[in-house]
């Protein structure tokens, strides 16, 4: 895969991973985590959160394509 499109398409799975992350952590109950679950404190720990869940899935199946990009390219 050429590496200006393997670039975008992280960027757009990385996004996509880390909104799939906020939208997950919406039914997390965090009023039974933080003390002010409606302070711009939670929510900044909810969006800070989001980034590293969401940027750690999306790592993961962009490392899987990789490995499966180079398996495939093993038996050419």
């Amino acid at each position: 895969m050429p590496q200006e499109i393997y670039g975008f398409v992280s960027i757009i799975v990385t996004i996509v991973f880390i909104g799939l992350a906020w939208w997950s952590l919406q039914s997390l109950r965090f009023e039974k985590i933080v003390k002010k679950p409606n302070s711009g404190q939670a929510k900044l720990l909810q969006i800070f959160l989001s980034v590293v869940v969401g940027y750690e899935i999306s790592r993961f199946f962009l490392d899987y394509l990789g490995w499966s990009l180079a398996f495939g390219n093993m038996f050419q």
